[in-house]
């Protein structure tokens, strides 16, 4: 898993990707556990607050409002904090989705980390996006939770509302250390670029482990 790079107190931002309706984040979450003996802190895209069956959820997977107070403030309090720049984009992907980084208009976590001074860890998980299969005509079968396309949640299916049974891997991998407060667009893109690679490589090391 690489959990040498998880250390066992301080700040840190842990940055993946994320799996078709979410369903692997409590095996992240409970391995980092595992592996640290820390609760990680998950940030939930601010939307999924607003769709009331999600909201009441969130909280007991360890989520919290992704806004960026919350977030500073809790890796100022010390706390290991896990954020999925591809949000609701990569939650409620279509099956030509699949393991694809919709990381484009991301650069929030790349700022958070660098107003707070901690560094960013990249990881990556292979089977999340098996846990469900898609319909044959699945633009059709499409539910909109909210009024921007990004929430059409796929009625994908599994062992009904279940995921199936599939074998999660997960990889973390080394520290990255973000650019210094005030640098110019163009250093915080390249940043974000060079996270997505990282997870990219993890992902692959994942599925072949």
């Amino acid at each position: 898993m690489g959990a040498e790079h998880l250390p066992r107190n301080g700040p840190l931002l842990l940055v993946g990707n994320h799996g078709v309706w979410g369903y692997e984040t409590p095996a992240f979450f409970h391995l980092v556990h595992q592996a640290t003996g820390r609760y990680p802190l998950g940030l939930a895209e601010r939307g999924f607050f607003k769709i009331p069956l999600v909201r009441t959820v969130l909280p007991w997977l360890g989520g919290v409002e992704g806004t960026r107070e919350n977030a500073l403030r809790s890796l100022q309090e010390g706390q290991l904090v896990v954020c999925y720049p591809g949000g609701a984009r990569e939650t409620f992907k279509r099956s030509q989705g699949r393991y694809r980084l919709r990381w484009e208009r991301a650069l929030g976590f790349v700022r958070l980390a660098m107003q707070a001074g901690v560094p960013v860890v990249p990881f990556a998980g292979f089977g999340v996006d098996d846990t469900f299969f898609w319909p044959p005509d699945e633009d059709r079968w499409c539910v909109r939770l909210a009024a921007e396309d990004k929430y059409r949640m796929p009625l994908v299916m599994g062992l009904g509302p279940l995921p199936l049974p599939v074998q999660l891997t997960f990889a973390v991998g080394e520290p990255h250390e973000p650019p210094p407060s005030g640098a110019s667009e163009s250093r915080v893109a390249a940043f974000r670029d060079r996270v997505a690679a990282s997870v990219r490589r993890l992902l692959l090391r994942a599925c072949h482990a």
